[in-house]
């Protein structure tokens, strides 16, 4: 109906109509793809619009010059809404998008040098190829997925290799590209956090079955790619645990006097934790002596000792690196 009454056709996800005349598109003018605004003088009209309480959902802005523009909603904590925009290639150089909402929208090849991206939404959002150099970029919203994140995982579900590789490429650009920013700026626990993004897609277009696939799963597995001791910790009381209780159902010999006059379920609690012990000074290397393993408990015993090893020089690497940053 409001098409027919020359309406613009436009709704946001909230409801909202846009009330602008449309052309023949049924588009008005801000919300039709097919308009050039390249060579229009639209700063001030959209920094209107958007005091004016409206959303800039929607607004496409391709090939547009909004050098400093500023889209901060000061005096408000929640930021002007302009989900599914499009700024492909726009020059937003210097542009204040303090808490801005872009979720959706499209930074495809934007020049976002200088720009103040604090606080703002960009879960969902196409960065490839733009120019966050000097951006600001404390506190993003990001959200759990990037848009080539989104599609690469959808298509990998659906099983097309080829367009679930071009995908994961762009993905590992678009990480790559905010990560090297990240470090620039000193904001080394978002760089990690893009770092394994990055590595994981770069993981996702090797062979599946490849030798290099399986390391990088494993190496993403015990340290997150050198970003997470904690779960270095957590293999090792993992392994710990089902080394121990290997040793409590094979047999272990020594010397056990505190079991003297203990029986039922005191005397296997107390020989369980006696497998404990013997598993942490197995994985330590300590090698009291005290206790000895027997049969097929000897071989897992030089496997503890082996990966025991590994792991505590790869917690102090990952360390080292998380704290000398």
């Amino acid at each position: 109906m409001e098409s027919q009454l020359g309406r613009c056709s436009y709704q946001n996800p909230d409801g909202w109509c846009c009330d602008q005349p449309s052309g023949e598109s049924g588009l008005c003018y801000w919300h039709d793809p097919n308009v050039d605004k390249s060579n229009d003088n639209i700063k001030d009209e959209v920094e209107q619009w958007a005091a004016a309480g409206k959303p800039l959902d929607g607004f496409q802005l391709a090939r547009t010059e909004l050098e400093d523009i500023d889209l901060v909603n000061r005096g408000c904590k929640a930021g002007y809404q302009c989900r599914g925009a499009d700024f492909y290639r726009a020059n937003l150089k210097d542009a204040h998008f303090f808490g801005l909402d872009l979720r959706g929208s499209s930074m495809m090849k934007a020049r976002l040098i200088g720009a103040n991206l604090h606080c703002a939404k960009l879960d969902g959002c196409n960065l490839l190829g733009a120019d966050l150099a000097r951006a600001k970029l404390e506190n993003i919203e990001w959200g759990i997925y990037l848009k080539q994140e989104l599609e690469a995982k959808q298509a990998l579900r659906k099983r097309d290799k080829k367009h679930s590789l071009q995908l994961c490429q762009e993905a590992e650009e678009v990480c790559r590209n905010i990560r090297k920013q990240c470090e620039k700026q000193g904001l080394f626990e978002m760089a990690g956090d893009f770092f394994k993004r990055e590595m994981r897609y770069r993981r996702y277009q090797m062979p599946r079955f490849s030798n290099k696939r399986v390391i990088s799963k494993l190496v993403d597995i015990f340290c997150g790619y050198g970003e997470d001791p904690v779960r270095v910790v957590g293999f090792s009381i993992f392994l710990i645990v089902v080394c121990a209780l290997a040793y409590f159902f094979l047999d272990t010999t020594g010397a056990h006097p505190i079991y003297e006059g203990v029986t039922g379920w005191q005397f296997y609690l107390l020989e369980f934790l006696n497998s404990l012990y013997f598993s942490v000074v197995t994985f330590t290397t300590l090698g009291y002596g005290d206790i000895s393993p027997v049969g097929m408990a000897r071989f897992i015993a030089a496997c503890e000792a082996f990966l025991g090893s590994f792991t505590m020089a790869l917690f102090v690497v990952v360390f080292v690196k998380k704290m000398t940053r």
